[in-house]
């Protein structure tokens, strides 16, 4: 970002989230989804009622900023209100309540984007808000107290992850008999004449040591919020298992949001190649970034024990990193470290916090484990954040998603001709040009995609990933052992892939075994609790192939919750609605296959198809009793 894109402002800012949405989700996918967009709705005219503007709206959370904090306040108290009248129509098990938190606070703008700790802060005042609740920081409480009827609570100055200073915090009391009161703030004393002010010194110099020591050596310790077994999403793993949460840009640059994404994904990558610890994937982490989650609450939804945190704060040559990892179970801190460096030693901290982790869940490795945690990447810090950038395109799973990291990643190879992952990561894109149809001869696409994967594992030999984009070309090839062969070498290679686990359970199920697919695509998820559409996707073929249809569409409905538009998880609906006998169910997925894609053709869909002839044949049947052409 050049010095004439940044734009400072001061703004309201408004966030606020879901309370217990982990649950809700779990109980309900469909239904939740269906009431947080009814009432993000709701959110959203609210905002635009008094004079704001929603800022971003992802997973549970939404962002708006207000020019004024009175037309913020009073859209929270209106959020507030309309929601707890929707809510007595729902079952109480069901009632969707939100926190809210505002903030006046100095932002960055860009392109319509949002970044600061003004926001930072908003984030943090929410989360210590109460369900149905809001909470103020001092700095909007300032410009309201006189200004609106209502009541507020002085909550004291609170300590916020990630925030230097304490934050003064305010509970905003709703009720009218509420109105105009402020309970619990302190009142200034009058001036003493200068005799009794000396008296009054010392008596406080005494009192503040007696205090200090017993709040060092004599207080109760407070009760720790800990996370339980009981509440868990999924059963403990009998290996130390452990989520790394994505660490906090602590500036508003979104190329340093690459930076802090990096060096996260960069230690998943490390730790995740240890048979011996349970690494939950980077896309079930990442639902978290920009939200406030509490440790044991995130403990809790990915089903692990510990959690690791942090934040990068990059100032010219130089980087600080915090780290620390926490028990859930027991809510103590197993190590707390800063680093401050050059930012040319980016890489060796990252391989410094990853032994530090190791170290503390006391696993021992053998050497050959040691060095293979430690990938070969690139020094060129331009290189690696274009990769970056790159593999958040190719996350959409778009074709035009696609195109894009194709470039960028051609743009980071002649940055550094020597970075492996870089011809890993457009192997993949070549892979999939075949299957978005964005290639005049997927043969050569297919051709490409091999000889990049090749040269990938040339540099770098661990590299996991290269060696399953392998076994994906020789899947297309019908080569199936040796697509076997690749993928179960990468799974050998980094044990806690999620990625690496879902393509051997893919080639699996292309080679006619969808009984011995279901179980890799199952842990897969596991280690991805939050997947993206196409691990339902895959999960779903390999129920149909084996007979099990009703359990093929609701996965098939799983991933259309992820992504409506994926018309993939359409084709195995009709197959499994026609094998089902419920022709008119199928005809209505095949109409959503062509509302999606409407140059789908039998005809093309049949040659990418990578299963054995009479498999592929039955799929084609189907799918044109269905009413596909």
């Amino acid at each position: 970002m050049t010095t004439q894109e940044v734009k400072r402002k001061l703004t309201a800012i408004l966030s606020a989230d879901v309370k217990g949405y982990s649950r809700l989700m779990g109980e309900d996918e469909k239904g939740t989804v269906r009431t947080l967009n009814a009432y993000r709705e709701v959110m959203a005219s609210l905002t635009q009622q008094h004079h704001g503007r929603v800022v971003d709206a992802t997973g549970d959370n939404l962002l708006a900023e207000f020019s004024s904090v009175v037309d913020a306040v009073e859209c929270a108290v209106g959020i507030q209100k309309e929601l707890k009248t929707r809510n007595t129509e729902l079952p109480e098990n069901r009632r969707m309540e939100f926190r809210i938190g505002v903030n006046l606070g100095d932002v960055i703008e860009e392109g319509g984007r949002i970044y600061g700790d003004g926001i930072n802060i908003a984030a943090r005042i929410e989360s210590l808000s109460e369900a149905g609740g809001i909470c103020i920081s001092g700095t909007a409480f300032d410009q309201v107290r006189n200004k609106v009827d209502l009541g507020y609570k002085y909550l004291g100055e609170q300590t916020v992850k990630n925030i230097a200073l304490p934050v003064r915090m305010y509970r905003v009391l709703m009720e009218p008999e509420e109105a105009g009161k402020v309970i619990g703030e302190k009142k200034a004393k009058p001036r003493k004449w200068q005799k009794a002010a000396l008296i009054v010194l010392a008596i406080l110099i005494v009192g503040t040591s007696a205090f200090v020591i017993w709040r060092l050596y004599l207080r109760p310790a407070p009760p720790l919020e800990v996370a339980s077994k009981e509440k868990m999403a999924f059963p403990l793993p009998d290996k130390p298992s452990i989520a790394v949460l994505p660490f906090v840009n602590m500036s508003g640059d979104k190329e340093q949001e690459y930076f802090s994404d990096g060096l996260t994904e960069e230690i998943i990558n490390a730790l995740s190649k240890l048979p011996r610890v349970f690494v939950i994937a980077r896309n079930s982490t990442f639902i978290y970034k920009g939200k406030p989650a509490k440790v044991q609450q995130v403990a809790e939804d990915l089903g692990v024990r510990y959690i690791l945190e942090g934040s990068v704060r990059r100032e010219g040559n130089r980087i600080r990193i915090t780290a620390q990892l926490i028990d859930a179970l027991t809510g103590h801190h197993l190590f707390s470290e800063r680093y401050d460096r050059e930012l040319k030693d980016i890489f060796a901290m990252q391989d410094e916090i990853t032994k530090k982790v190791i170290t503390a869940l006391q696993v021992k490795l053998t050497a050959g484990e040691m060095a293979g945690m430690m990938a070969k990447g690139t020094k060129n810090l331009d290189a690696y954040i274009k990769y970056m950038q790159a593999m958040e395109f190719s996350s959409k799973a778009t074709k035009e998603g696609n195109a894009q990291a194709k470039k960028i990643l051609e743009e980071a190879l002649a940055l550094d001709p020597e970075y492996p992952r870089v011809y890993m990561g457009l192997a993949i894109t070549h892979f999939f040009d075949v299957w978005f149809g964005t290639t005049e001869s997927p043969q050569q696409s297919l051709a490409r995609a091999f000889e990049l994967a090749q040269k990938a594992i040339s540099l770098d030999d661990s590299n996991a990933a290269a060696y399953s984009v392998l076994g994906l070309v020789y899947m297309m090839k019908k080569q199936y052992d040796k697509a076997i062969a690749e993928c179960e070498r990468a799974v050998s290679l980094d044990p806690n892939s999620a990625e690496n686990i879902h393509r051997l359970g893919m080639v699996l199920n292309y080679a006619a075994r969808p009984e011995e697919a279901i179980p890799y695509l199952q842990n897969a998820i596991r280690l991805n609790p939050f997947p993206s559409a196409s691990f339902f996707i895959i999960l779903a073929a390999s129920y149909r192939d084996s007979g099990q249809y009703e359990k093929a569409i609701e996965a098939s409905k799983k991933a259309l919750q992820r992504e409506p538009n994926t018309h993939f998880a359409y084709i195995h609906m009709a197959v499994s609605y026609i094998r089902l006998g419920q022709e008119k169910e199928a005809r209505a997925a095949a109409a959503e296959i062509l509302r999606i894609n409407p140059k789908f053709s039998l005809e093309r869909y049949a040659k990418i198809l990578p299963f054995p002839q009479p498999v592929a044949d039955r799929i084609i049947e189907d799918l044109r009793k269905a009413g596909l052409k």
